[in-house]
């Protein structure tokens, strides 16, 4: 059984983490969080220290160093992207090893540091890469691989997933804490990209704001046009009312679609971190590198047969 701790507590996706911590058979010690509703610790482990401050958080689990029983073998890091880089260099210096939320830290340089805090202190960071754990893109990836073809693959990835108007009071409509739609919602799905289709070639964006974002990707063997939105207008006919998400791949005309199949893939992500077989900072580069290029390029008039269908819709065509 190993201890785990958990920052971020009260955020969105920490329920999954706790989840996941119990699943595998281990113990929540500790939680932190600037907020307090917090309650569902109980349903995982009830006995856990929580903090309101990340200064008595560290202390604590400083001191917890001192009894190898009670020492901290994990920090999980769930908080908002913009402190993950220094969150995560503090849960390798308590002598942690480190699993943290996408995007792990927003560039390049982030994770270069990170490395060299991983070197001074023995100790690891993994990213929840969970979508490679996905059964459909394990499918899909498994085909192309075996697929013979001078040709690269035609791809367009949408996805879309409803935000009321809280998103953008919240730090996640914030783009100096979340760094953009394309970061914020969007990197998980661009390394998905490149574990199944390999290196990227050329990165072009055609379209961003607040609420959505567009462009194009080329990889080794595909071409790929990709669509990301919060916005709930953007919901197809298909599953508007009915569903506040939708993600599809369309693959050489074959779609693929993976709304669902998510609930346990955080579970199975721990699983292969206890095994040894998680995804450090070198898994996620590709990922981090290819935001952070989008972030910092100008959008461009879309070449011919590179505009993802719904961009003409974006520039009132």
């Amino acid at each position: 059984m190993k201890n785990f701790a958990l920052v971020g507590a009260a955020g969105y996706i920490a329920p999954r983490h706790m989840k996941a911590i119990k699943e595998t058979g281990n113990h929540l010690s500790v939680a932190y969080d600037i907020n307090d509703s917090v309650g569902i610790i109980d349903s995982i482990s009830p006995d856990s220290q929580f903090f309101t401050d990340f200064e008595h958080f560290y202390q604590y689990a400083w001191q917890l160093k001192r009894d190898a029983k009670k020492a901290l073998d994990y920090v999980s890091i769930c908080t908002p992207n913009y402190m993950h880089a220094s969150q995560i260099a503090a849960g390798l210096r308590l002598g942690c090893d480190v699993i943290c939320e996408k995007p792990l830290v927003p560039n390049s340089q982030d994770l270069d540091e990170l490395k060299k805090v991983e070197e001074e202190t023995g100790r690891k960071v993994y990213n929840i890469l969970q979508l490679r754990h996905h059964q459909a893109i394990l499918e899909l990836k498994d085909k192309v691989a075996t697929t013979s073809s001078d040709n690269k693959h035609e791809v367009e990835l949408t996805y879309i997933t409803s935000r009321g108007r809280w998103y953008h009071t919240s730090w996640k409509g914030d783009p100096r804490k979340s760094f953009g739609v394309a970061t914020n919602i969007g990197v998980h799905f661009f390394d998905m990209l490149h574990f199944i289709f390999g290196r990227l070639e050329r990165n072009v964006l055609h379209y961003s704001d607040d609420m959505k974002a567009s462009g194009y990707l080329e990889y080794e063997k595909a071409r790929v046009r990709w669509f990301l939105s919060v916005d709930a207008d953007d919901l197809p006919d298909s599953v508007a009312g009915k569903q506040t998400t939708f993600r599809t791949i369309n693959c050489d005309g074959d779609e693929l679609e993976f709304s669902g199949g998510f609930t346990d893939l955080h579970t199975v992500s721990y699983q292969e971190i206890l095994a040894g077989r998680g995804y450090g900072i070198e898994d996620a580069r590709h990922c981090v590198e290819t935001v952070e290029h989008i972030r910092t390029q100008l959008p461009q008039p879309a070449e011919e047969n590179e505009a993802h269908p719904m961009l003409s819709a974006l520039n009132g065509n």
